[in-house]
């Protein structure tokens, strides 16, 4: 590795994602051999690779989860996606526990085990996938994760702070590590968000911060004058770019309904259940450039559509229960019974039978057994 680009947020959805991927087809088109990293995820949008990079060339080995985000992120930088690219994906079950899924396979004991408390056996795990990536390519582009100046989370932070320390040590004196700030200006407090994230990070890593970005503008650009030169001039640091509103880049979301399809399209209406703990939800995006799909969460909103989707779920059990409370339960039974289509997919497809069946929680909660909707057996 002769040179490592780190990402970092201002907040979390601020764009880091969408620069990443950016800068990975920017550097593969200047002929660097470059792929992406990112020490953990927290997502249920998950896609399925090799455990090793060495499966890539003799067709064998294990395969695992990565975050959708990496995955792409290897196709823009036009190299087959593994597991190194993304050891940690923390896929979120209720409010307060996530599954850990350490270098593509869920492991039980470490979910199980308190945030602060596995942090350190996380942050070893993803050193040694960092190790050997850095191992292969000449470029490395890094995305953080929320941002770099949590200071109540600083000493576990090893997906900001601790790679970007790996990314520094391991360059050495034959290379360099650049970091950029990106802060979402459509929110509105951007400067502030940049001003306070620098001024918050640790003194060793604050040199190697290189520009802020601005993401997500619309307007007049000649109204951010005299910001930027204020802002340099009170960090030192210059703003690098500033990246117009993009609704429609294609890329999935990881933390929420952001990109969800929406009505107003032409052809059947598909009415698709957006239960708490939605999995996979960015398979639906391109649903709205062929029919009408909307998400549901009454009854009453199910009404005339011509098709209802049950998505996967990572709670299967809480979501069925919260299925019930809000009565559509009956009203999908009864939209199937009415000769009209109903679609389950993973978790959503379990709930299609007679009795869900988890004693021992194994999707997050221990209920059971519930009765399912009984439109298979």
């Amino acid at each position: 590795m002769k040179i490592a680009l780190m990402v970092w947020g201002a907040s979390s959805g601020a764009g880091k994602s969408l620069l990443a991927t950016a800068l990975c087809r920017w550097a593969t088109r200047e002929g660097l051999d470059v792929a992406p990293f990112k020490a953990q995820n927290m997502s249920n949008n998950a896609r399925v690779v090799p455990v090793h990079a060495d499966g890539l060339t003799d067709g064998g080995g294990a395969l695992g989860e990565i975050g959708s985000a990496q995955y792409f992120q290897a196709l823009a930088a036009r190299v087959p996606p593994h597991v190194d690219m993304n050891p940690v994906l923390l896929k979120p079950e209720r409010d307060t526990a996530s599954q850990v899924v350490l270098q593509g396979q869920a492991n039980a004991a470490l979910s199980r085990m308190g945030w602060r408390e596995r942090s350190a056996l996380l942050a070893t795990a993803a050193r040694d996938s960092f190790v050997r990536l850095a191992a292969r390519h000449d470029a490395i582009v890094i995305e953080g994760a929320g941002s770099p100046a949590e200071i109540n989370l600083a000493p576990q932070d090893y997906v900001n702070l601790g790679t970007a320390r790996w990314a520094r040590d391991l360059a050495g004196a034959r290379g360099r590590l650049r970091a950029l700030l990106v802060a979402d200006i459509d929110r509105g407090g951007a400067f502030a968000h940049l001003h306070g994230t620098w001024a918050l990070l640790p003194d060793d890593l604050r040199p190697a911060l290189t520009g802020f970005v601005l993401n997500k503008f619309r307007g007049d650009a000649a109204l951010l004058a005299p910001g930027p030169e204020q802002l340099q001039a009170l960090t030192g640091v210059p703003l690098l770019g500033v990246l117009p509103m993009k609704r429609d880049h294609g890329l999935p979301e990881e933390d929420g309904l952001y990109a969800a399809p929406t009505g107003g399209g032409s052809g059947p209406r598909i009415a698709i259940v957006a239960w708490p703990h939605l999995s996979n939800l960015d398979e639906f995006q391109s649903l709205a450039g062929a029919a009408a799909p909307r998400w549901v969460r009454s009854a009453a909103e199910l009404d005339g559509s011509d098709c209802v989707v049950l998505p996967g779920s990572k709670q299967v059990s809480g979501d069925l229960a919260w299925l019930r409370a809000q009565g559509l339960d009956r009203a999908i039974v009864a939209h199937a019974h009415a000769g009209r289509p109903v679609l389950g997919i993973c978790g959503g497809l379990q709930m299609l039978g007679r009795v869900l069946d988890d004693p021992e929680g194994v999707d997050g909660e221990a209920y059971g057994p519930l009765p399912g909707l009984g439109l298979l057996p």
